[in-house]
């Protein structure tokens, strides 16, 4: 027996809640994870947004596919599904928050560490991680004595229904979206904060660009961009190209070229990514959408990379409405979330050069 995450958001949570909670279900992309998954094994369920943990429940079957709506009446993204059964599930005001002392200090991969550093997260970062059975055992009998007998953890209902995401039907789906509230921290950037950033930024696309060349992709580096990667990055002989082998109209090509970092092979551009170094996170997603309007059929894997801590901030912005009721179809289902420490990862992995692009799979993230 063995013990994994299994992450909700808020508007998850309620939808798992409304389902009877027999079935715990997970997007396609995590498939490959879910067949590690054996009856017997738990499930520590953890809310994001909240960072509360909510929950056990133990595993009843191998995983299966599924598409029959369960936990939205049409659309379900969940299709990668277990029966399960509840050892606990916690109502709102007793779900437990990871920072409160106890469970801080118990847990080994936050025992120590600063709660603003990003060290920690890895574990919470998507479903399906391992946990190891003494964080797991201690997690468990956690839910269940709170369950029983537990304190009490209020949560603002105000602050909770700003955090659900809203399902809109268009003429082809249902989609989720959200509208953030305003936040003048994010409005104002102190010019050292600025350079600190840029910096990082620079970084940042110098790992993207290394990991690529690896993998046997040729890079496009925006011009504007080169003298701060290139002192970072050494590419091989023909890895950086001077010109984008694109046949698209101006606008198109003026929008690609000012994409941070772009992985091709032979003429076709295979992913797209762009590095969020400014606290507002527009800038990247707007570029990516103005991609996908110009050229709604383009199929290439878009992925955002930012720190740790700005994770919840790009699930919120791409789900804004301007990005999840485009023409071509909601921006959050091409592109991804990869964060800084996961970037680091990959770039650290043995054999990079033997591995195909698919590895990427196993460190982007997207909305619960």
């Amino acid at each position: 027996m063995m013990y994994y995450t299994n992450l909700f958001s808020p508007e998850t949570y309620e939808a798992f809640e409304r389902s009877g909670r027999s079935v715990s279900g997970f997007r396609k992309r995590q498939q490959s994870f879910a067949q590690r998954i054996k009856p017997g094994d738990k499930l520590i369920c953890y809310m994001t947004k909240l960072s509360r943990w909510i929950g056990a429940l133990e595993v009843q079957s191998e995983c299966y596919i599924d598409e029959s709506p369960l936990f939205y009446l049409e659309d379900d993204p969940f299709i990668v599904r277990f029966k399960v059964r509840v050892i606990s599930w916690l109502p709102r005001d007793k779900t437990v928050p990871i920072h409160e002392e106890t469970v801080w200090n118990s847990l080994s991969f936050t025992r120590g560490c600063e709660a603003t550093s990003p060290a920690w997260t890895g574990k919470v970062r998507r479903s399906l991680n391992k946990l190891s059975d003494e964080d797991g055992a201690f997690l468990e009998q956690l839910l269940v004595s709170q369950q029983a007998n537990g304190a009490v953890y209020p949560v603002n209902e105000e602050k909770f229904r700003s955090l659900v995401t809203q399902r809109i039907r268009r003429s082809d789906k249902v989609v989720a979206v959200m509208v953030p509230q305003d936040d003048e921290t994010e409005l104002a950037v102190q010019p050292e904060e600025k350079e600190i950033s840029i910096r990082e930024s620079s970084q940042m696309q110098s790992l993207l660009a290394l990991c690529g060349e690896k993998m046997g992709f040729r890079i496009w580096i925006p011009r504007n961009d080169r003298s701060a990667v290139l002192q970072k990055w050494k590419p091989e002989d023909g890895s950086l190209i001077d010109a984008l082998p694109l046949n698209y109209d101006e606008a198109t090509l003026r929008t690609i070229e000012q994409i941070d970092v772009l992985w091709l092979k032979g003429r076709a551009i295979a992913r797209a990514f762009e590095v969020e170094h400014t606290t507002a996170i527009y800038s990247g997603l707007l570029r990516m959408a103005d991609l996908l309007a110009l050229q709604p059929n383009m199929d290439i894997k878009l992925h955002i990379v930012a720190p740790d801590a700005r994770r919840e901030k790009v699930f919120t912005e791409i789900r804004r409405p301007v990005f999840s009721l485009l023409d071509r179809g909601p921006l959050s289902e091409c592109c991804t979330f990869i964060s800084y420490d996961s970037l680091q990862e990959l770039s650290n992995l043995k054999h990079l050069e033997h591995l195909s692009d698919s590895v990427l799979e196993e460190y982007v993230e997207e909305p619960e």
